[in-house]
């Protein structure tokens, strides 16, 4: 029975020692009591992404980030082991995506499964436990919108560099417009035109004064002719002219009727007598035949 204190101790010991490892794991999310599989990542940057970081399958938590492990000397500097539920067979193709769990920034990592894949693919035909997984990065709704409003205010810096090199560009040319000698000979021009101007409005001036009323009533004149040359057409007989072309057409038709009267009623009178003729000369042809026949001839 001297042994039994220490008994109790050592048994007390050993049930807080696992009640401390049991409450640290529970507190970091694992839970010992289920059997999982390790499975790991290589990620060039890992934008916050910290141990016991929840691992998921498509929004369900399967897993968590048990460790991550650094090499400055490679591109993918930071290696990620994850472990998921034991019962969970990830398919050929399965990629393990680290992107923005909620508004606040927090990272997790999502295993996105290929878009179909057959039960052959799961078990035996999955990706076998411990193997490295391809990786991606996915930014996060405040990422997207700093790189979209960062693009605006880089496209917005460019266009002021562009307007502030075309202002410039402007002022030198006017500088140069000014020391030079352009702007001095532009005014000289500038007067020139000045004076032309004076002197086409003298001479059209001079034209409106003594050219216009000439033609002004040269133009009346000609319209005073013209209207006496339509009083005289209307003012001409006409009526009468028309009336005296009727009557001669009336005596040439009524002369073209007397002619034609007489020589229609002789040509009718010949046509009744050759008809005539004809008869009397097929009812008695032989009047008409004269033949001798043993010295007599026939009427």
């Amino acid at each position: 029975m001297k042994y039994a204190r220490e008994i109790k101790v050592g048994i007390l010991a050993t049930i807080c020692i696992f009640l401390l490892f049991f409450g640290f794991n529970f507190l970091k999310g694992v839970n010992i009591f289920s059997p999982t599989n390790s499975f790991h990542g290589t990620f060039a940057h890992l934008h916050g992404l910290e141990e016991q970081a929840a691992v998921y399958i498509r929004g369900h938590k399967v897993g968590q980030v048990d460790a991550i492990h650094y090499d400055y000397t490679r591109d993918s500097a930071f290696t990620v082991d994850i472990s998921i539920k034991k019962d969970i067979d990830l398919p050929q193709g399965t990629t393990m995506a680290l992107y923005a769990d909620g508004i606040l920034g927090g990272k997790a990592i999502e295993l996105q499964l290929p878009e179909h894949f057959s039960t052959s693919e799961r078990g035996q035909g999955g990706v076998p436990k411990g193997a490295f997984l391809p990786t991606t990065y996915i930014p996060g709704l405040m990422e997207s919108l700093q790189g979209e409003l960062m693009a605006h205010v880089d496209e917005a810096i460019q266009d002021v560099d562009r307007a502030v090199n075309n202002v410039d560009s402007l002022v030198a040319g006017l500088r140069g417009q000014v020391e030079g000698d352009h702007l001095r000979n532009t005014l000289a021009n500038v007067d020139r035109v000045s004076g032309d101007l004076t002197s086409v409005s003298s001479n059209l001036k001079s034209m409106m004064n003594n050219q216009l009323p000439r033609i002004v009533n040269n133009a009346d004149t000609a319209i005073a002719n013209l209207n006496t040359i339509v009083a005289d057409v209307k003012e001409a007989d006409l009526k009468a002219t028309v009336a005296r072309v009727d009557t001669a057409v009336d005596n040439i038709n009524a002369v073209v009727a007397e002619v034609k009267s007489p020589m229609l009623q002789h040509i009718d009178q010949t046509i009744i007598s050759a008809d005539s003729l004809l008869r009397d000369l097929k009812a008695h042809p032989k009047r008409y035949v004269h033949f001798s026949l043993f010295g007599k001839k026939d009427k």
